[in-house]
């Protein structure tokens, strides 16, 4: 049964019984992401974030485990919402859920509020590095970016049933083996918290002008330049309805020197990575829209555990909105277009941070 249906939803309220939210009406949001339901808390200012699956692949008490360590890692920096309380499975939450604050903000507006996306993210990745031992839950890969390799190539198993063009599957395996070869390089960027889900729809913008990071199911320690790739990436800021954007280069520029300038040396010594992490976030992305091809039309699991992509968990439109850009994103023009932006950037990175930095210093 749909979370947001009456039965559901009073039964939902009745598993609030003996919290703080107890007499609090149960508000839906609009579904507009496939890995949780949102539920207003009344006037409360929190919320109740549910999840449909695991995109981590983990059983449902792991997995608030896990979402409730990611949120009590970022909180440091500021830009997250706050965690109240997680709620343990239950016939009603039968993955559990979490309360969260509620940020009132808009949507971002792209490239207008990159500045802002990018200082948010600078301000999680200057957390400290826990110790080894202290790491945990979260992931923490000896070699994130070897991990990264295995995880896209797991996505990528996907790629010759999803229905794809010759052309771009073609583009897609010669990135592929480009990035199979970079892990022989012996050098590896400074790891830090990262959220490894910054696009630019998971950014509410308040009336100060921050930027809030709402979605912190999937943190880890890794590379920051899988963040500042996701929330610059094509893939990325024509996603969302809300926030849809084309960047041109002087804008990703732009938004990489902002971070640069927030995170000082830390920052600076990163720009090697910039294109090589850039392009493996990118197969991420693309390889992971083979698999919701492939997988989406499943029926829900019976047992709420690890994965599930079901269309059954989302309403019509959010469905018909994935299947169009994951569609776009497959399609043979797009696999081009990314090529041709890899190389341009190859050059604009090399040679013209610097200038784009100062040219942030003078528009302070």
């Amino acid at each position: 049964m749909p979370l947001t249906q009456p039965d559901a939803l009073t039964a939902i309220q009745a598993s609030l019984a003996a919290t703080s939210w107890a007499d609090e009406p149960l508000v839906p949001m609009e579904d507009s992401g496939l890995a949780h339901v949102h539920l207003r808390l009344g006037e409360s200012g929190w919320l109740l974030r549910i999840p449909k699956q695991s995109q981590m692949g983990l059983e449902p008490t792991d997995h608030l485990t896990y979402e409730s360590a990611c949120f009590a890692r970022a909180a440091p920096s500021g830009v997250t919402p706050a965690l109240a309380e997680n709620l343990p499975p239950s016939s009603a939450l039968p993955r559990g859920a979490l309360v969260v604050r509620a940020i009132d903000g808009r949507s971002a507006t792209l490239p207008d509020d990159l500045p802002a996306l990018m200082c948010s993210l600078a301000a999680i990745h200057r957390l400290p590095l826990p110790a080894t031992a202290e790491r945990a839950p979260l992931l923490a890969p000896r070699d994130p970016l070897a991990a990264m390799y295995h995880e896209v190539l797991d996505q990528a198993r996907y790629l010759a049933d999803a229905g794809l063009a010759p052309e771009a599957e073609q583009g897609i395996r010669r990135e592929l083996a480009q990035f199979s070869a970079s892990l022989n390089t012996p050098q590896r960027p400074e790891r830090r918290l990262i959220t490894f889900d910054a696009h630019p729809g998971n950014f509410l913008i308040d009336v100060d002008g921050q930027a809030w990071m709402v979605d912190l199911e999937k943190a880890r320690y890794s590379y920051p330049g899988f963040d500042l790739a996701h929330a610059t990436l094509y893939t990325s800021t024509t996603w969302d309805i809300n926030s849809h954007a084309v960047l041109d280069s002087d804008a990703i520029l732009a938004a990489y020197a902002t971070w640069e300038r927030k995170m000082g040396e830390t920052g600076r010594a990163q720009r090697p990575w910039h294109l090589p992490l850039r392009r493996a976030m990118w197969l991420w992305s693309v390889t992971w829209c083979a698999k919701w091809q492939v997988t989406s039309g499943a029926p829900p699991s019976r047992n709420a555990r690890g994965q599930d992509w079901s269309r059954q968990h989302n309403s019509e439109a959010l469905n018909a909105h994935v299947q169009e850009r994951v569609a776009h994103y497959l399609s043979p023009p797009v696999i081009r277009r990314m090529g041709e932006e890899f190389q341009s950037l190859a050059t604009a990175f090399a040679d013209g941070l610097d200038t784009a930095i100062q040219r942030t210093d003078d528009l302070e």
